[in-house]
């Protein structure tokens, strides 16, 4: 289901129709000897009932994010780490962060918003725009999946590895999830919602939670609201300063930041708010954080797309290196940006893509012999898959693709991203 079927466009604002929860809801769970008509997979309903049963998963999927027993410690809950308060995202600017039994076991990568994503198209190797925003015989290569390396294209499927990961919430099998389940004061929602006898089967009941969290994850006010300035904007019923507006033209002039040719910024033919992601996968050899302890092994690189947490493309080595293009809703929120976490301040990754060609000692360490070791976090054998388009792709000492008052513009712009129930937090206050 693309994002075209669920939304309907007046006056230029985009209405939420509930639609995506709505199919989660009557989505079937794996078939089971305890599965019945009004049990873990209900079968055939009508419309009322079937958006009945999306509010109903949504609310127990509510309360399951917020509960830290479902973790091996007993105080993480998937709330810890995706605040709501924070597009939810993590609250703190560590590069990752820390979980397993006692909360002592660090992450891998820097933990992504979980906003915005109900567009995401699943992975596909070759991607084709459709006929009214683009070229459709133009292949655009991997995009897709709602993780880092796209490995998952379901909100239930994403919503299982952290329940799961040692270094997440730390079970280590979905039967020890359900023992959980069962003890929690929403027990009896999950019987009411998958039948009495859904804690029978360890996963049926580990699928329900997840469809729980999925349909919970697809609440429109929560997790897409496109209730930003710049939507307003675009409503015609809002205004930007003089600079907000310099600091769009330039994050979409080719020659400038040409940042919109990856975070797509303008709505789409029929109407659709822009999703500022055009969900693909690109090489940007951010600096290697060496916050990460797992980077201490000299020998240990996240290669995103081909490994090591994806396995399918291990040996692909046109894909090491490859990250899926985060949207940029809420990015004046963040903490610490790219999938390492490296920087911290969304001014530093505007001039990192300004000048990671042209200044490449401005970010990356030196060799004892004074050179500097650009691209430290990617083995060479695998540079060519770095994305050279503009601002990239510039020589050493040449001019920065922008000026430090263009970059302080386009930060002022991506400031209008923020959606109107966390507008507080971006400014503080």
């Amino acid at each position: 289901m693309t994002i075209k079927t669920i939304w309907l466009v007046r006056s230029g604002l985009a209405v939420s129709m509930g639609a995506m929860a709505l199919c989660l809801a009557i989505l079937p769970l794996r078939q089971s000897s305890a599965a019945t008509a009004a049990g873990v997979h209900p079968g055939p309903m009508s419309r009322a009932d079937a958006f009945a049963r999306a509010e109903m998963l949504g609310a127990l999927g509510r309360k399951m994010f917020s509960d830290p027993s479902l973790s091996a410690s007993g105080v993480q809950a998937c709330a810890s780490c995706h605040n709501p308060a924070h597009a939810f995202g993590p609250a703190s600017a560590m590069p990752v962060e820390m979980g397993g039994e006692h909360r002592d076991q660090p992450g891998l990568r820097a933990v992504p918003t979980l906003r915005y994503l109900q567009a995401v198209p699943a992975f596909t190797e070759h991607y084709y725009d459709s006929e009214d925003e683009g070229d459709e015989s133009v292949d655009n290569g991997p995009t897709g999946g709602l993780t880092w390396d796209g490995r998952v294209d379901h909100g239930a499927d994403q919503a299982k590895i952290p329940l799961l990961s040692p270094f997440e919430m730390g079970n280590k099998d979905a039967a020890e999830v359900v023992a959980k389940l069962q003890k929690a004061a929403y027990a009896d929602d999950i019987k009411a919602a998958f039948g009495e006898t859904v804690f029978d089967n360890p996963q049926d009941a580990f699928d329900a939670a997840a469809e729980a969290l999925a349909t919970f994850e697809q609440s429109g006010p929560d997790f897409y609201p496109y209730s930003s300035r710049y939507d307003a904007f675009l409503a015609g019923k809002a205004t930007l300063t003089a600079q907000e507006l310099h600091g769009r033209q330039l994050f979409e002039d080719p020659a400038k930041g040409n940042c919109s040719s990856c975070h797509l910024s303008e709505p789409a033919n029929d109407g659709e708010p822009p999703q500022f992601s055009d969900f693909g996968f690109l090489g940007l050899a951010v600096p290697r954080n060496m916050a990460i302890p797992a980077n201490s092994d000299p020998n240990y690189h996240d290669l995103g797309l081909c490994g090591p947490q994806r396995t399918d493309f291990a040996g692909r080595s046109e894909y090491c290196g490859l990250f899926r293009t985060p949207t940029l809703r809420n990015v004046a929120l963040k903490k610490s940006f790219f999938h390492n976490g490296y920087f911290h301040s969304l001014r530093d990754v505007v001039s990192f893509y300004a000048t990671r060609d042209s200044d490449p000692g401005r970010w990356y360490p030196k060799n004892s012999d004074g050179t500097v070791r650009k691209y430290d976090d990617l083995p060479q054998a695998y540079w060519d898959n770095l994305n050279q388009d503009p601002p990239f792709g510039r020589k050493q000492g040449d001019a920065p693709a922008l000026t430090d008052p263009e970059i302080d513009d386009i930060v002022a712009f991506l400031g209008t991203l923020t959606d109107a129930d966390l507008q507080s937090d971006a400014t503080g206050h």
